[in-house]
């Protein structure tokens, strides 16, 4: 470890070693120590821009999968809605039609629940080994009961076997006793559980627990039924696509004895649409914006002309070339299929405009509001050939997080050689420093004996003088 250097001038000779060191030092030094300073200031910049595209493209990929959201899609041409979502809620699709609709519910679709004869050993009753099969309406399943069984460990086979069938089971205890209790999730009429082949567990779900001691808890199953403007319509499930066109039905609640039917309304959804769009052109925008930043070129106070981290990048350049480019393709709509005929069009800084005035005409005059969601969410619609062009560049694999492995690798070598270059310097600042002290040293007993010399002859002088 080399010695502390500090300032100093020499005894003997009066030199300032210490500023002669660190001027032959920084000779030696000072162009590599320039690159290295300059290499790793281009290179941060470079990562931090890199860092600062990828957000930025995440940003607007995340913006269109919000919009693309199918449990709540943000381009439907229609609105509709229920007066009492306690009794019924609807959702709209692109094939509805402008009306409005008078519904009751007389009943819901249920599903199955059982229970078997009741025991009064409890969860522990020993249940005989062989083939338990369980019906419901055309399907059947078969499960093996094997030696030492029980009501619990019966309960535990059937949830671990059949539950990705939509059958589980549970264990009750009431006054009269213990029993098992499966419940289904399929829901219409002639679905009900039918447990057959262990004497323990019939269960035949058609018939009354209460009379026969094991069967459906509370009643058969049923399908749906509603009706529309007084026309009966019937659904095993009370999900109900296919009743009105463009419309869904969700079931949740029986319209009380007497009571007033549901009105449902369905208008065009020209705000929503108004609305979903500008949040794409929005996000468009937020993304131009920060490239543009990254890729600008300024001057300082000095009037130097100072450039972005990816000023002249041709990967960015690429990138920005790819996304425009979906921007002017041509879609596969049948009237719908380019962004200018809604009024969004691209402007000088590369932004999207979007025109009112003119979308409010596509939808009002030309009804276009049937195809937008196609235009945007459909297959090989904006959305998807967007993503398609971003991912190659923002993809965890993708060129871009290649690029800053290498750069983080370049990083690591420049402090690498930073390192190297601070231990020369210290080295050679010690060697040099070691030379100039011993060159002073050695000036010093020279001139120590100048000095000596110089008196004797002063003494014989003296002397001389003197006689």
């Amino acid at each position: 470890m080399a010695s502390p250097i500090t300032s100093s001038t020499g005894l003997g000779s009066g030199l300032d070693i210490s500023g002669i060191v660190k001027a032959l030092v920084q000779s030696d030094t000072a162009a590599k120590q320039a690159q290295i300073t300059r290499q790793t200031s281009n290179n941060s910049a470079m990562i931090s821009g890199i860092g600062a595209l990828r957000s930025a493209l995440t940003a607007y990929q995340d913006a269109m999968k919000k919009l693309n959201d199918k449990d709540a899609p943000s381009f439907n041409a229609f609105a509709a809605k229920s007066a009492n979502d306690a009794v019924i809620k609807v959702t709209s699709g692109n094939t509805a039609v402008a009306g409005e609709y008078d519904i009751k519910v007389n009943q819901l679709a249920t599903s199955s629940k059982v229970a078997s004869q009741a025991y009064t050993e409890g969860a522990a009753k020993s249940i005989t080994a062989g083939e338990l099969t369980i019906g419901q309406g055309t399907k059947s399943y078969k499960l093996t009961i094997g030696d030492g069984a029980t009501l619990q460990s019966v309960r535990d086979q059937i949830n671990k076997e059949m539950g990705a069938n939509g059958i589980s089971a549970n264990i009750v205890t009431g006054k009269d006793g213990t029993r098992l209790v499966l419940s289904s999730t399929t829901t219409g009429a002639n679905t009900d559980l039918k447990l057959t082949g262990i004497p323990e567990l019939e269960i035949d779900g058609t018939k009354s627990m209460a009379t026969e001691g094991a069967g459906y808890i509370t009643a058969k199953t049923q399908d749906a039924e509603l009706t529309i403007d007084g026309l009966v319509v019937n659904s095993a499930s009370n999900t109900i696509s296919n009743a009105i066109s463009g419309l869904t039905f969700d079931l949740v609640s029986a319209t009380p004895a007497g009571g007033a039917g549901t009105k449902v309304s369905v208008t065009a959804n020209n705000d929503g649409l108004k609305t979903s769009i500008q949040s794409f052109v929005d996000a468009y925008n937020t993304l131009q914006k920060a490239i543009t930043t990254l890729t600008a070129t300024s001057r300082d106070e000095n009037d130097n002309l100072v450039l972005g981290s990816l000023t002249n990048d041709p990967t960015t350049r690429s990138l920005l070339g790819d996304v425009r480019k979906v921007l002017t393709e041509v879609g596969a709509g049948d009237q719908l299929t380019t962004l200018s005929q809604l009024g969004i069009n691209t402007q000088k800084d590369g932004t999207l405009e979007f025109n009112s005035t003119k979308f409010d005409a596509a939808m009002n005059d030309k009804k276009l509001g049937p195809e937008v969601q196609e235009l945007f969410t459909g297959t090989n619609g904006i959305f998807e050939r967007m993503n398609k062009a971003i991912d190659p560049y923002n993809a965890t694999d993708g060129s871009l997080a290649s690029r800053k492995t290498n750069l983080d690798k370049t990083a690591k070598a420049l402090s690498d050689q930073q390192e190297a270059l601070d231990r020369r310097t210290e080295s050679l600042t010690e060697s040099l420093t070691r030379k100039y002290v011993a060159l002073d040293t050695a000036l010093g007993k020279m001139k120590a004996q100048a000095d000596q010399i110089t008196s004797f002859f002063d003494a014989i002088n003296a002397q001389a003088k003197k006689s």
